[in-house]
């Protein structure tokens, strides 16, 4: 089966779940293997994650989709992604959005990411090597933002403080791995209104830099989360 029938299978399968089209006209014009190691191209259109080195994963594509559609982001509107990993995500939000701003603790990570996005012809986006939770006060306050890194039971404040009145934020939370919900945070006028949506597993949410060489890029082999349950949002 080539490619281009697997992405036509993805989308077909990611539609059942996914009702906004903007989200998956961008699933489909952004070619998903070009944010994998070669090893993985003949899955990248599988519905699974899959590592990128770092001890990081490329995320399923339904749950890219899910967040995404959940972000309710327009082309209006300035995002702050907390985590560029492959660059897969940033590039789905830049298909929709003004202008993405990403930051990402791995540098080797961001670099490839950033080249992946050039290569591409992705322009309207911003990465720096930081701390993802400090934010990035200088562009603040943000339309959107959305983290790809687990917290614990409460999300950065600062993040928080970052938002715009009428913002969202999509952000995993949950004490471990087996506890984890994609939850959705509105900020209003009077404070933030908070919804539970899809359980998930992300890598946790980490402070500062991560070192130079500590965690080499390289192909890993450890079977990566694919969530398969069906799942039902939460007004």
């Amino acid at each position: 089966m080539t490619n281009m029938a697997r992405k036509i299978r993805l989308i077909l399968k990611l539609r059942k779940s996914i009702t906004d089209t903007s989200v998956l006209s961008a699933i489909e014009r952004v070619p998903r293997e070009a944010f994998v190691p070669q090893t993985f191209h003949d899955q990248a259109y599988e519905d699974t994650a899959l590592p990128i080195g770092c001890g990081q994963t490329i995320s399923q594509p339904l749950v890219v989709a899910s967040m995404t559609q959940e972000l309710r982001v327009n082309d209006r509107h300035k995002v702050l992604e907390i985590g560029t990993g492959s660059g897969y995500q940033t590039a789905i939000l830049a298909k929709l959005c003004r202008r993405v701003y990403s930051i990402e603790r791995h540098r080797p990570l961001l670099e490839i990411a950033e080249k992946r996005l050039s290569n591409l012809g992705i322009r309207n986006i911003t990465c720096k090597a930081a701390d993802g939770m400090k934010g990035w006060i200088e562009q603040a306050p943000f339309d959107r933002i959305i983290v790809t890194a687990a917290a614990g039971e409460m999300p950065p404040q600062v993040l928080l403080d970052q938002m715009s009145v009428d913002g969202i934020m999509i952000i995993p939370m949950g004490r471990d791995k087996s506890s984890q919900f994609i939850v959705r945070i509105t900020r209003t006028k009077d404070g933030y209104r908070t919804e539970q949506l899809m359980p998930v597993r992300f890598v946790p949410l980490l402070p500062d830099i991560a070192r130079i060489g500590s965690i080499p890029v390289r192909e890993e082999t450890e079977d990566p989360f694919v969530f398969q349950s069906p799942f039902a949002f939460q007004s």
